[in-house]
C-alpha cells in the first residue's frame, strides 16, 4: 500500500498538477500564433488551398505536444533527430504532394519542435528571434521574391492534332484560349493515340490567388 501521503499528489500514478503546466501554455500559445501565421496568413493567402490546412494544423499540434511530453525523458536532441527522420519517410500515397506544400510541412514541423524543446540553453529573446525569422523569411520568399514564381498545372488535351511540333504556336494560342493563362512554355507528356488525347504540362506566372490552379504532373 502506498503512504497516505503519496496518494494525495498522485492520480492513478500521474503528478495532479505541475508547475510545468505553465510553461507548455506558454510555449503552445507562441508556438501556434506564429503557425497560424505562416499557414493561414501566408500560405492560404497566396494559394486559396485548404487542403493542408488541417493537416499542417494537426502536424503541429501533435508534433509540439510529443515533443514536449518526452522532453522529460532528456532526449531532446535525439527524439528531436528522430522525428525529423519519421516525417521524412511520410509519404501521401493517395495523391502527390509538391515539393511547396512538403516545405510548409516541414516549416511547421521544424518550428513545433523548436518551441517544444527549447531549454535553459536557448533565451526567449532567441527563441522569438527563430520563430520570428522564419515567418519573415516565407513572408518575404512567397510576397516578394519568388512574387512572379513559375507554376505549373497539367491537363489532359484531346486535339491531338495539334501536338505536331509544326503547330505548336497554334496548340499555345488554343491554351491559353481555354484556359485564360498566359502560357510561357508547355510540354506535351503521355500520348493516347486510342482516346486522341495527350497529357500536356503547361507553365506559366500565376496571378492573385491563381496558384492553388496548379498541381504536379502525374503519368
Amino acid at each position: 500500500m502506498p503512504a497516505p501521503e503519496q496518494v494525495k499528489e498522485d492520480v492513478f500514478n500521474l503528478v495532479f498538477f505541475s508547475t510545468d503546466l505553465y510553461d507548455l501554455l506558454f510555449r503552445f500559445a507562441l508556438n501556434m500564433f506564429f503557425i497560424i501565421i505562416i499557414i493561414r496568413y501566408i500560405y492560404y493567402r497566396k494559394t486559396s488551398n485548404k487542403d493542408y490546412l488541417f493537416t499542417y494544423l494537426a502536424i503541429s499540434v501533435i508534433s509540439f505536444m510529443i515533443c514536449f511530453a518526452l522532453k522529460k525523458f532528456n532526449i531532446d536532441t535525439g527524439m528531436g533527430l528522430g522525428l525529423f527522420a519519421i516525417f521524412g519517410i511520410i509519404r501521401y500515397r493517395t495523391d502527390t504532394v509538391r515539393i511547396r506544400e512538403m516545405s510548409y510541412l516541414f516549416i511547421a514541423i521544424g518550428l513545433s519542435v523548436i518551441n517544444a524543446l527549447a531549454g535553459k540553453q536557448l533565451s526567449l529573446v532567441e527563441l522569438l528571434f527563430i520563430n520570428g525569422i522564419v515567418t519573415l523569411m516565407v513572408m518575404g520568399l512567397e510576397y516578394w521574391w519568388l512574387m512572379k514564381q513559375e507554376t505549373v498545372k497539367t491537363i489532359i488535351y484531346e486535339k491531338i492534332e495539334n501536338i505536331k511540333p509544326d503547330n505548336a504556336a497554334i496548340m499555345k494560342a488554343d491554351l491559353e484560349t481555354r484556359t485564360g493563362l498566359k502560357i510561357i512554355r508547355f510540354e506535351v507528356g503521355k500520348i493516347d493515340f486510342l482516346r486522341d488525347t495527350a497529357l500536356v504540362k503547361i507553365y506559366f506566372i500565376p496571378t492573385e490567388r491563381a496558384d492553388a490552379y496548379s498541381s504536379d504532373f502525374t503519368e
